[in-house]
């Protein structure tokens, strides 16, 4: 049975980094490592957004980057610049070009296309289980997500942020290339939080999304007639192709999902709790999850000691306790928020890069009652 120093279960964007942040680092040389994905990676399967300012690592990666986002609500109709940030977006199918062959290319890495069926911790090592063999590890990082996992708790409030997206084409030049839609909340909230999403490319190509941050999702059809009732609203009887069309469900919680590490399995990315939880952004915070899971590696002290808490998850756990009790106030808050606030600001605080002044600006933003009640219910 093979073994490894290091085994990394699932090639996204956390294992992805991960294997390539030990692959180039000497400080791992001797160590042998195996990456585990039941895909290829060869489909265009997901895009990853994230605002950043100046240049970043991934810039030669970037498919397409936006300085002017507009925020549409129900009384609000916004186009306002970021700077100094800039919104980028990068293809997985780009990421997977540039790292999967560097990852392949590391003499102490193993890549093997196999589907990972359990994982059990022995003594001193963990057994990891796949659809034809078996694999042994001193550690194992595991990007294998459990939906069920926080739901069976009542503490910490479980929310989606789920979404279909049509890459269209069209035959006339209707999108605006240089301005990305943020949250478009115009559309019928029917209880919820639903709002459209738009990355024009070019005048005649752009990525319209129905998101939701609610509990429960959708039949398919829902999120398509909702694209196709948008894109007749705001762009006209159109004709269009689809060129591709994603999917997906991010949870939106901040459920101690580091409770679940030991000092020989650690979860990384969503399964390890790296989604940000107000705004389900989690390529930016993976990126720099990466760096710090290295150097905690390198101090060889216990993995089950890796962790971190900051205010902004207070902030978090405040907005989702609204947003689960009442699902309807999201398109108010967020307009209150764009409508008194820098979209700069904005930014900044979801980046979690705000000093307390500033974040006090942006709590006090919305109508104060939900965030009170909210806070003394959190609290006693």
């Amino acid at each position: 049975m093979p073994k490894y120093d290091y085994i990394i279960i699932g090639a996204g964007a956390a294992g992805l980094l991960l294997a390539d942040a030990l692959g180039k680092d000497k400080y791992f040389a001797s160590k042998s490592i195996l990456v585990l994905d039941k895909d290829d990676k060869t489909q265009n399967d997901r895009t990853w957004c994230f605002w950043e300012r100046g240049k970043g690592q991934f810039d030669d990666l970037i498919y397409k980057t936006w300085d002017t986002i507009y925020f549409g609500g129900q009384q609000l109709q916004k186009s306002t610049p970021i700077a100094p940030y800039t919104y980028k977006m990068l293809r997985g199918i780009d990421f997977y070009n540039h790292f999967l062959p560097k990852i392949k290319a590391y003499p102490n890495i193993t890549w093997v296309q196999e589907e990972v069926e359990h994982i059990e911790e022995q003594e001193k090592e963990v057994l990891v289980t796949t659809s034809s063999q078996k694999f042994k590890g001193q550690t194992v990082f595991s990007s294998l997500y459990d939906p069920s996992t926080p739901l069976k708790q009542g503490k910490y409030p479980v929310l989606q942020q789920h979404f279909v997206g049509w890459l269209i084409k069209t035959e006339q030049s209707v999108f605006k290339s240089t301005e990305a839609t943020f949250m478009d909340f115009s559309v019928p909230q029917k209880g919820n939080t639903r709002f459209m999403y738009v990355l024009p490319f070019s005048d005649n190509e752009a990525l319209v999304e129905y998101t939701l941050f609610s509990e429960h999702l959708l039949e398919k059809s829902e999120y398509e007639e909702a694209i196709k009732t948008y894109i007749l609203e705001n762009y006209g009887d159109i004709k269009y192709s689809i060129e591709e069309t994603e999917y997906g469900s991010i949870p939106m919680t901040c459920y101690p999902f580091h409770q679940h590490n030991t000092d020989q399995v650690f979860h990384i990315g969503i399964a390890g709790g790296w989604a940000k939880p107000s705004t389900g952004y989690t390529f930016y915070n993976t990126s720099r999850q990466v760096p710090i899971l290295v150097e905690h590696l390198k101090t060889g002290k216990p993995l089950t000691k890796l962790h971190q808490r900051t205010r902004f998850l207070f902030y978090d756990m405040l907005l989702l306790d609204i947003l689960y009790e009442n699902n309807h106030l999201g398109h108010e808050i967020f307009e209150s928020m764009f409508k008194r606030r820098k979209a700069s600001l904005i930014l900044k605080f979801l980046e979690n890069e705000t000093n307390l002044w500033e974040e006090l600006k942006i709590v006090t933003a919305p109508k104060p009652m939900p965030f009170i009640k909210a806070l003394f219910k959190r609290i006693f």
